[in-house]
């Protein structure tokens, strides 16, 4: 298990390292000047190998869950985040979303952490799906019903709203089917049958359903790069990251797809290489890369104890 948990942080660590320096550059750019290594500064004039608060925030969560489940922690440690760097990359903060900027003052004001996500239609950034992949280690054995409750839980104290919570749902259960060992061919359609007979036995909005018709009912990888959007909303980031997944063949060819796509390219490659990490192995992350991310060290401890108490 130590194996697949370094394999997922990690994985969206680097990911999301890579985007860093090109995030807002559109597709169109990035044709022309692909990533293909990890680099630094760009976009927000950071040293090679540092993370956004993609990874911030799901590295929270994470330290969190070393004491157990408890949202009010999860919490703290998010103003902790905000307030003083913590679990920063280089210490501090250098970006934060507006949904998730709104919920953590929310919860400086005492609000309590079921309550201070964003509820409405346009709340649905992927602010929660970008930092939700720890809780899957935490959850892994529990029922679908305790599994959807707790995701739903971490994913409201910033993105409150159905369709937020569930994109981190149909994520972490594709995400669960990974680790079981599946491929990644085998896990997409065990999730699609887990998830929808999940939706049969629940009385969701049809409407919001609906717009996860290209992932839980028609192959997301049949669709062109074209239809493929990568900007900030929920919807795309998860489309996104199933769809670089399907059309690579390794862990560091997914992720440079992700980042390739433009727009939101951290949180693109950061939900992708959560995935990736998971299905190809730690061992799989280029070592190079590996070598400068910031705060390696910090990391791989975080895992060490992530590990030994979540069992």
């Amino acid at each position: 298990m130590i194996e697949k948990i370094k394999a997922a942080f990690l994985g969206f660590a680097v990911g999301d390292a890579l985007g860093v320096p090109y995030e807002f550059r559109d597709r169109e750019k990035m044709g022309k000047q692909p990533a293909i290594e990890m680099r630094g500064y760009g976009t927000w004039n950071q040293p090679t190998g540092t993370w956004s608060d993609d990874s911030s925030l799901a590295f929270c969560l994470a330290e969190s869950l070393t004491k157990g489940y408890d949202l009010n922690d999860i919490a703290q440690n998010f103003i902790n985040w905000n307030n003083n760097g913590y679990w920063g990359a280089h210490h501090k903060l250098f970006d934060i979303g507006n949904a998730t900027r709104f919920a953590i003052e929310m919860l400086q004001k005492g609000i309590s952490p079921l309550l201070s996500g964003g509820m409405d239609e346009d709340d649905n950034g992927n602010g929660s799906l970008m930092r939700i992949l720890p809780i899957m280690f935490y959850i892994k054995d529990l029922s679908i019903d305790e599994r959807y409750i707790k995701v739903k839980e971490v994913s409201s104290i910033t993105h409150a709203h159905f369709r937020s919570v569930f994109a981190c749902f149909i994520y972490i259960e594709y995400a669960l089917q990974l680790l079981h060992g599946k491929s990644m061919y085998d896990a997409y359609s065990e999730m699609q049958k887990i998830v929808n007979d999940f939706i049969q036995r629940n009385d969701f909005n049809k409407l919001e359903i609906e717009k996860f018709k290209r992932i839980l009912v028609y192959d997301i990888l049949m669709e062109k790069e074209s239809d493929i959007f990568s900007s900030g909303y929920v919807l795309h980031t998860l489309e996104a990251s199933l769809w670089c997944l399907f059309a690579s063949e390794s862990y560091a060819e997914a992720v440079l797809k992700a980042v390739n796509l433009g727009a939101d390219t951290d949180t693109t490659a950061c939900v992708t290489g959560g995935l990736a990490g998971l299905l190809y192995g730690y061992e799989s992350i280029p070592s190079t890369w590996l070598d400068v991310i910031a705060r390696k060290k910090d990391i791989e401890d975080l895992c060490k104890r992530f590990n030994k108490n979540i069992k």
